[in-house]
């Protein structure tokens, strides 16, 4: 599956805080609609970058956390509402973008020990499978690609809800995580601790907080 070839095309804005209205008047009533037909909300969506997050976290030296999120993507959503089978996601991501609160940190997941972004300068998620796993439950199944190596992740995403935005925007959420041994991947730097164990864990926690705009025609 293609997401790209599903309708408009992605792009990621800055400055999404007040973003202009659509063209044309919003296809429903402004106002929030916290339980509708999950039929009604089938089509494209793309992620609202200024309200939502693509992050990680990743235990550090065995005693703390370090969390940090990817701020330059591209994305493409499909939800089907009648069939979610039929639903897909790809997701472009810059490696470059990682931040993590300290410019210096920041440089060395990006530089050659970890993501090397200037010889992989993207990492990319594309679906492979959606169902429904419970209620607002669904378990996606996706290929995960770093550094050219591509294998298999299974992501958890609950339906958070929908609303009509005072803009005119339909707005859905989801929340989704997965966890990944990242030397599968590839990115096997490490420092071992005199007392034992390792400076970085191999296991790092994806989390997805998405705020997803429906597409309209003039995206295209």
């Amino acid at each position: 599956m293609n997401l790209f070839n599903r309708g408009a095309s992605p792009r990621r804005s800055t400055t999404l805080v007040e973003p202009e209205r659509p063209a044309g008047p919003p296809d429903v009533p402004q106002g929030g609609r916290s339980e509708p037909d999950l039929r009604t909300l089938t089509g494209n969506w793309v992620i609202d970058p200024a309200h939502s997050r693509i992050g990680f976290s990743v235990r550090h030296a065995m005693v703390t956390t370090v969390r940090g999120a990817f701020t330059d993507y591209r994305s493409r959503l499909y939800f089907d509402g009648r069939d979610p089978s039929r639903s897909g996601a790809e997701i472009l991501l810059s490696t470059a973008s990682v931040e993590t609160g300290v410019d210096q940190r920041d440089s060395h997941v990006a530089g050659r020990d970890f993501l090397d972004s200037a010889a992989y300068p993207h990492m990319r998620f594309l679906s492979t499978a959606v169902r429904l796993a419970d209620r607002d439950l669904y378990r996606m199944t996706g290929d995960l690609t770093i550094k050219n190596r591509t294998r298999p992740v299974v992501l958890d995403l609950t339906y958070i809800g929908y609303v009509t935005d005072p803009f005119g925007y339909e707005r859905v959420g989801f929340d989704g995580t997965t966890t990944i041994n990242r030397s599968e991947w590839g990115l096997t730097y490490n420092t071992r601790l005199a007392e034992g164990g390792a400076m970085v864990s191999d296991k790092v926690r994806l989390q997805f907080d998405i705020a997803a705009i429906r597409a309209t025609p003039s995206d295209g």
